[in-house]
């Protein structure tokens, strides 16, 4: 009896085997470069992005990443410094940050580029306002054409969770010595507490929540030698506190 020849199997089908493998290193490397990318120039925004596309690869997954638990992401201040930062400290710079983009863009809007700034510092969110938008040179009561942009901003004050905010008035060194004020530092003081009240007083918010100061010539950002630097010099500043610190410790 003649041996029956064994057919090959042959059914058209491609081994694909080799494409898992592939794509678990394909994944492995766009982790990496996320990595790499976040490490480079880390901020609270892109410390967010990385964290979220870390979870869609190590909680999404197939292959040799399913399961596997990520490696801890190192966590970074608020000035892409590595570091142990509190987690309710980053949050709540985060949200430091999300106010600082609502004042940015009413400021764009409004075009008011050139006499408004805005910086997120150690002490908190601070928004510099040059006086020349504000008040008459020598005068301390807001311009009446300006008293409705006070009344915006004391609406973009309004926070789901209160937050401390001290108004702070600056001049420049030039001397004033009139009937009304006998140095800068009284007038840079009433600035202060006049543009405080507006806040207060056209947006219904809670006075214990705001305090004023004045430094007169006393704490200047430029120099008083010319014209532009003494421009810069007059100025109010609003300070959005944190809620958080760096330890983790709540203000109270």
């Amino acid at each position: 009896m003649s041996r029956k020849r064994k057919k090959k199997r042959d059914d058209g089908h491609v081994d694909e085997s080799w494409l898992l493998p592939y794509s678990d290193l394909l994944t492995l490397l766009l982790a990496l470069f996320i990595v790499l990318f976040a490490s480079s120039s880390v901020d609270e925004k892109k410390l967010s992005r990385m964290s979220s596309v870390f979870s869609e690869i190590f909680d999404g997954g197939t292959g040799v990443m399913e399961n596997t638990s990520p490696t801890p992401v190192p966590s970074y201040n608020t000035k892409g410094i590595e570091g142990n930062a509190n987690p309710a400290y980053l949050e709540d710079q985060q949200t430091l940050e999300e106010i600082r983009s609502t004042l940015d863009d009413y400021i764009a809007v409004n075009e008011l580029e050139s006499q408004f700034q805005t910086q997120l510092t150690e002490e908190g969110l601070l928004v510099t306002i040059r006086d020349s938008i504000l008040f008459e040179s020598g005068k301390a009561m807001i311009k009446p054409e300006y008293s409705n942009l006070a009344k915006d901003i004391g609406n973009l004050l309004k926070f789901e969770k209160p937050r401390q905010i001290v108004v702070t008035g600056h001049t420049d060194n030039v001397p004033i010595n009139n009937a009304e004020f006998p140095s800068n530092w009284e007038l840079s003081m009433m600035r202060a507490l006049n543009f405080l009240k507006v806040l207060i007083d056209t947006n219904n918010l809670d006075p214990q929540l705001f305090s004023a100061k004045g430094y007169g010539e006393n704490k200047p950002v430029a120099s008083n030698d010319t014209a532009e630097g003494r421009s810069k010099n007059r100025r109010v500043e609003v300070l959005i506190q944190p809620l958080v610190l760096k330890d983790g410790t709540s203000v109270e």
